[in-house]
């Protein structure tokens, strides 16, 4: 590769160096004119161009000429400052991802689990703000319920032997999912047990507060983190757990449909100057 073709920059008393043709991919922005000569703010100082401006936030800038992403930090806040900074370099495609703060900011996604514990039944009720895992829970948990085999000739004089019928949870809506377990009293006074299994665990389990305990390790496991526990119901002590997932932003790129910049003529460089 040709020295001509590597450019040194001290943006601030930072020191980049990347290819010419990374920083001339905007004809009309100031970092083109900068290389052509044509902007005489920017001086050249021991074989650097010194750019008198905050060298943390040019890093954000070039990642996006050599990738045309913007991928930030999820603790990023700075988002006025890297705009002005845009602006600053008359990056306008860089401007208008930035005009999209709320897609770049990250966004929490929160489940409660209402749990309520009732003699031998516990009933389990799931609110999730993001559909996607609700939908995940929903693929995980199945209720195996107990229902008495058909009866066969040599089998009139025996108690009828049971077998587990699987059902998914039911789902009242997108964001949650109801589903209970334990042993209830059948119509026929006949007592029938509702199980509960989580994948990957392959365990049936009765228990209402053994059924809590896994799906609690199962949203932990998916990066949730328990943030608060609280009695919703003092009359029939419903218990609700509060999760909480920070999800990362993810990258925003440029509109493929864009026509490139075009140079701008001489009278109209003086204008814009």
């Amino acid at each position: 590769m040709s020295s001509q073709e590597l450019v040194t920059l001290n943006v601030g008393g930072k020191i980049f160096t990347t290819r010419s043709s990374t920083l001339k991919q905007f004809p009309a922005s100031r970092l083109t004119r900068m290389l052509d000569g044509r902007d005489q703010e920017f001086k050249m100082v021991g074989g650097q161009i010194f750019v008198d401006r905050d060298g943390v936030l040019f890093s954000f800038v070039l990642d996006f000429l050599r990738t045309h992403q913007l991928l930030l930090p999820t603790d990023f806040s700075d988002y006025l400052r890297l705009q002005r900074e845009a602006v600053f370099y008359e990056l306008d495609p860089l401007v208008d991802l930035l005009n999209q703060e709320h897609l770049l900011q990250p966004r929490p996604a929160l489940v409660e689990v209402h749990f309520l514990s009732r003699n031998t039944q516990a009933f389990f009720r799931v609110f999730g703000s993001c559909s996607k895992t609700i939908e995940m829970l929903t693929g995980r948990i199945t209720v195996f319920i107990e229902q008495p085999s058909a009866p066969t000739w040599s089998s009139n004089s025996f108690p009828p032997q049971m077998t587990l019928l699987p059902l998914p949870p039911q789902r009242p809506s997108y964001h949650d999912l109801v589903f209970q377990c334990g042993s209830d009293s059948t119509t026929d006074n006949q007592t029938g047990v509702r199980y509960v299994s989580i994948k990957p665990d392959n365990r049936k389990l009765a228990n209402g507060t053994n059924v809590l305990g896994l799906l609690i390790d199962t949203l932990l496991m998916e990066g949730f983190h328990l943030v608060s526990t609280r009695t919703v119901s003092s009359e029939d002590k419903t218990e609700c757990y509060s999760f909480e997932r920070i999800k990362k932003p993810e990258a925003l790129a440029m509109n493929k449909t864009l026509k490139p910049e075009t140079t701008l003529m001489p009278e109209q460089s003086q204008k814009k100057k």
